[in-house]
This record gives C-alpha cells, sequence and structure tokens, in this order.
C-alpha cells in the first residue's frame, strides 16, 4: 500500500480493541487515508478504516478493521528499505509470518505489511561467478521497484565445479579462464582454443560444445551446465538464461528466459510477464 495512504497516530491509551474502537468512534479521517497505524511507546496497531463519503479532506470514519493490536504486530527500522517495494515488503512477511510489520522504511516513510502471500520464483543459473549472474539481475530487478508481484527468489545453482567432479577422462576443458575453475586434471580453457587431445572432457553449455566442434572438427565428452535444460516442469514460476534468447525475454509455460547479457529491464519485464496472472 502507498505510505500516503496511511495514517500515523500516536496516542496515550493502551492499544486494546476497546480503547481504539472508543476512539475511532469519533475519528475523521484524511481522504486518502485507507488505514492507520497507531503508536503508544513500543507497542503498535494496525486499523482499515472506511470513511464517509464525500468531497471534503477530512471525512468521518464509519466503519473500521483492527488488522493487528500489539502482541501481534513487530516494528521494523530499516532506513534502507522502501516501503512502496513490494517484493521488498514480500520478503519481511515471509520472514514473519502471520505477523503484521509495521516498517519504517527510507525518507521515514511508514507502512505496514499483514496477510500478503509471496510467490516463489526459481533461478537458476550456472555458477562461477558466485552468486549467479542471473540471482543478481533478479535480485536487482525486485529491487528496482518495476515488479508489482510479491516475489521470493530462490535459486538453484548449477555448479560446474562439482558436475567437473564426474569426469573420468585425461582433461577437462571449461569455457573460460575467467572462471578461476580448476581440476585435480590437467585443466584448459576452450578460449584459449589450446591444442588437444581427444581425450578431453568438455564441461560447459550447447553453444561452447558447438564452438568447440567447430574448433577441433570432432565431438568431445561433455557434460551439460545449460541452466535452461535444468528447468523442471512442476508449476513453479522459474526464470533461467538461454543463448536463443538474443533480445527481451521468451515465455514458454512457467519457464522464462532471457539472453546470457540480460538487462535489468529485460529480467524485470520477464518476472511481470511471468507473474501478470499473479
Amino acid at each position: 500500500m502507498h505510505c500516503k495512504d496511511v495514517s500515523v497516530r500516536e496516542v496515550d491509551f493502551p492499544l486494546t480493541e476497546e480503547n481504539i474502537s472508543r476512539m475511532l468512534g469519533s475519528w475523521k479521517a484524511y481522504t486518502r487515508t485507507e488505514d492507520m497505524v497507531l503508536i503508544n511507546g513500543s507497542d503498535h496497531a494496525t486499523v482499515r478504516v472506511e470513511k464517509e463519503k464525500g468531497t471534503g479532506l477530512f471525512r468521518p470514519v464509519v466503519s473500521f478493521e483492527i488488522v493487528s493490536l500489539p502482541e501481534n504486530t513487530d516494528f521494523l527500522d530499516d532506513p534502507s528499505l522502501d516501503v512502496l517495494n513490494v517484493p521488498a515488503m514480500a520478503r519481511i512477511q515471509a520472514d514473519r509470518p502471520g505477523r503484521a510489520v509495521v516498517v519504517k522504511g527510507m525518507f521515514d516513510h511508514m507502512s505496514f505489511v499483514f496477510g500478503l502471500e509471496p510467490v516463489k520464483l526459481r533461478v537458476i543459473d550456472s555458477i562461477p561467478p558466485a552468486p549467479s549472474k542471473l540471482s543478481v539481475l533478479v535480485q536487482k530487478a525486485l529491487d528496482s521497484g518495476f515488479v508489482e508481484h510479491p516475489i521470493i527468489q530462490e535459486c538453484v545453482d548449477v555448479d560446474m565445479a562439482i558436475l567437473a567432479k564426474d569426469v573420468k577422462s585425461g582433461s577437462i576443458m571449461f569455457p573460460c579462464a575467467v572462471s578461476g575453475l580448476k581440476s585435480s586434471l590437467p585443466v584448459s580453457y576452450l578460449d584459449s582454443a589450446p591444442k588437444l587431445d581427444k581425450d578431453v572432457t568438455l564441461v560447459g553449455c550447447h553453444l561452447s560444445k558447438r564452438i568447440f566442434e567447430s574448433l577441433y572438427g570432432f565431438e568431445p565428452k561433455f557434460i551439460n551446465t545449460c541452466p535452461a535444460d535444468y528447468a523442471v516442469n512442476d508449476g513453479v514460476k522459474t526464470i533461467t538464461k538461454c543463448c536463443k534468447v538474443k533480445n527481451g525475454y521468451r515465455m514458454e509455460g512457467d519457464l522464462a528466459s532471457v539472453p546470457w547479457g540480460a538487462t535489468i529491464p529485460e529480467v524485470a519485464d520477464a518476472l511481470n510477464a511471468l507473474f501478470a496472472e499473479e
């Protein structure tokens, strides 16, 4: 909810249902007010209000619902948090299920969250680097304010170092030296195009396999690290990277794919499309 729709009032009485009802029985609220945060010392309560119809800036409260009392309300002071950011508020709710949380955030704006149902996003990407590039882009997209869904990301890493432990050949090749990947076997990197014999296993994606075959003229032993190939059709909204996507994003049911060189706006657009019906 927008912080301009939340009225904050310090009161000098205990925040009980009876006292709140007595106060609101004669209360007038600002035209934008839809919710209230009541404060007494370290105690907080939250209320939803309905005002008398009309055009005045302040109108009588005709009905109200006490959302939470102090025993079910927490307070969080986080100057770095944007209280208008839905994914950020969803993370707070996920950490404190079943409780109302009054948040004082960036610019001292105040709001609260209660009953918000977070939705899970599975992020599949290869590592290194770690954390994965896509997981960082997703978090930046969620922090941007351009994603209006209560998304909580869950990272699934395709770890090339772990997959490389299954290599049985005489040597191992990784796509690029910048990865820093090592092995107990002799290691080479495809981006250096070194000389090598045929007893080699390539640990990489399908594109790296095509590049290998174009350079060396034979098909290597191969361990696939393509993130898109690790997506499963189990109803969980998923985002991954795919070299077949050149710009924007591609939607296939519950799977969104973005380019390897995806930008934050492309990721934000993909997330909004993926959760459009939520």
